[in-house]
């Protein structure tokens, strides 16, 4: 289980999270939706160690665990909003390059592990062509298979269904809730209420802070 104790980031003397407290459940989806400005992707880049919060606690089943810190890249994946691949890559490349260099992974092992990937999520034809020849909601499942190739304890993404069509977003939403029947905790940025309806055991609504003139 994730836990959120009293967690507040600020930048410089604004404050985006003020003494934030919530829990999610080992195999559950958090979906966390608002107004833009709320601090969703601010909260999410604390979750996954990209941002460094002010104060509070976050714990992994009972543990103290800073993500800042931690050596350990398995614990939380992301799914960026951008995809990030690496347009010099192949989709194989992109998918294995982490379990290589971080979990020193062998090549061909993890290579093969990718392509299992690929295929759980109905690209396996794709192993070989560039991001620029991807559709959209293809870099999208890459960009999962990607985050998954980790072996991820807890898998975030912000706003995975954003700029894709309602075809593209249903697909993306069968994926999330198939992790979810193998016991993946998943936390979702999103500004689209009717997806967050759809797949969420949680919903956190924030809204941005009020500061006075």
């Amino acid at each position: 289980m994730l836990e959120l104790r009293e967690i507040v980031k600020k930048y410089g003397d604004r404050t985006i999270i003020d003494h934030l407290n919530l829990e999610v459940k080992d195999g559950e989806i958090l979906t966390i939706v608002g107004e833009s400005g709320g601090g969703k992707t601010t909260l999410l880049r604390c979750i996954s160690g990209l941002e460094k919060i002010n104060s509070g606690q976050i714990l992994i089943d009972g543990q103290n665990f800073d993500p800042y810190q931690a050596s350990d890249d398995s614990v939380i994946g992301v799914v960026f909003q951008d995809y990030n691949l690496f347009p010099h890559m192949t989709v194989l490349e992109n998918i294995a390059l982490a379990p290589i260099m971080v979990l020193k992974k062998n090549k061909a092992i993890a290579h093969q592990e990718a392509q299992e990937l690929l295929e759980r999520l109905s690209l396996g034809d794709k192993g070989q062509l560039y991001p620029y020849q991807l559709s959209g909601g293809q870099k999208q499942r890459v960009a999962i298979a990607r985050a998954l190739a980790m072996k991820p304890k807890i898998l975030c993404y912000d706003e995975p269904t954003s700029a894709l069509d309602p075809n593209l977003t249903k697909a993306v939403e069968e994926i999330i809730l198939d992790l979810k029947k193998s016991g993946m905790t998943q936390i979702i940025i999103t500004h689209d209420w009717d997806f967050a309806e759809r797949v969420s055991d949680e919903t956190l609504t924030v809204k941005p802070l009020k500061f006075a003139d």
